[in-house]
């Protein structure tokens, strides 16, 4: 393994759209989320030690779940996860990771990647990886992963490329917004755009100039700190200083103003898990299946459910057509799929009526 790659994951969010199983205490990313014997994290960790030494990779996270994401990667030290003393978005996260691994080594290429996305042909993100790095050593670039998009999504931004380049590394034009559907639509017949992913890779060296360059507040609040990086006094300044930084994320504070963005078509199939909705189409082939996970179910004129137990128990359903219907030890969900981006409001609901006991 090249001891220049280095990797974070970014492990940091509540994944509200989960609930109830997702809560503040225990988010979706430390959850078997497919009832497949791993984690997201420990997945997504796994996936990423067949490139990347495991020692080279650093897990940002809240302060609150450094136990957990120990108790779940044995495989690391505390000094690997970086935690955050308040939420401040990507853009300074992976600031202080960056200057973090450039102390250690000025040569390192890094990938960031979020810890709660499914990928299932990991030999093709590999290889993808290995592109974009190649890349990355020769040329002063920032790199992202773009996903060809296999229908008019509304829920992901996109990245428009030069549509005239047939280069498999292109030239990124644009970053778009989530767009609406009409919008969603033009952008698949244009054939030159792709989903965000939020997939990044670059040398150390690149982002920390991008950063000097286009967040000079940002980069000099966290150079201060260059001395103690990796030391015992690390604490004590990311204590005192991280919550003074901008709260933006790394799309809007670098990728959206640099010049020297490209992007390169996954060849791997992926999922980003983000809602009820996403987890049922990833295990399902048809709209109208019902998805199960550890339940054991007996389902009759019933369709497109997702349907979720936190242990195996028999589960009986009849006449129930599109619903999500989630059993947690405390709390049991039954909720219509198609308001599934309503849960972050019930959340906050559900917060101010029966206090943080259930979130």
């Amino acid at each position: 393994m090249n001891k220049d790659y280095y990797a974070v994951i970014m492990a940091g969010g509540i994944g509200s759209r989960f609930w109830p199983v997702s809560t503040t205490a225990f988010p979706k990313q430390f959850h078997d989320m497919l009832g497949t014997g791993q984690t997201l994290l420990q997945k997504t960790f796994s996936r990423l030690t067949q490139l990347i030494p495991s020692e080279n990779i650093l897990i940002l996270t809240n302060e609150r779940y450094l136990d957990l994401t120990l108790q779940q990667l044995p495989e690391i030290n505390a000094e690997q996860v970086v935690l955050e003393p308040a939420m401040r978005n990507t853009a300074p996260c992976i600031l202080l990771s960056a200057l973090k691994i450039q102390k250690k080594n000025p040569n390192a290429l890094m990938l960031v990647a979020p810890s709660d996305h499914w990928i299932e042909n990991e030999t093709a993100f590999v290889n993808d990886v290995q592109t974009c790095f190649d890349a990355c050593q020769k040329q002063d670039m920032l790199m992202t992963l773009g996903i060809h998009p296999t229908f008019p999504n509304t829920g992901y931004g996109y990245i428009e490329s030069d549509k005239e380049d047939t280069a498999p590394i292109k030239k990124v034009q644009q970053f778009r917004e989530k767009p609406d559907y009409e919008t969603a639509k033009q952008f698949i017949a244009e054939g030159n755009f792709l989903w965000n992913a939020g997939i990044f890779l670059w040398s150390v060296k690149s982002i920390i100039a991008s950063f000097e360059k286009n967040k000079p507040v940002m980069h000099s609040l966290f150079y201060e700190g260059y001395p103690v990086y990796n030391t015992e006094n690390e604490k004590k300044f990311i204590t005192e200083n991280y919550e003074k930084a901008e709260n933006i994320s790394i799309d809007y504070g670098i990728m959206e103003k640099a010049t020297n963005v490209f992007v390169k078509q996954a060849t791997f199939d992926w999922n980003d898990l983000g809602t009820w909705g996403a987890l049922h189409d990833k295990m399902t082939t048809e709209a109208s299946d019902n998805a199960v996970v550890r339940a054991i179910p007996h389902l009759k004129n019933a369709k497109g459910n997702m349907v979720y137990t936190a242990s195996e128990k028999l589960v009986v359903i009849d006449g129930v057509d599109d619903y999500i219907i989630v059993d947690k030890e405390n709390v049991l969900l039954i909720f219509p799929k198609k308001k599934e981006q309503k849960i972050k409001d019930l959340l906050a609901e559900i917060s101010q009526t029966f206090g943080k006991n259930y979130t």
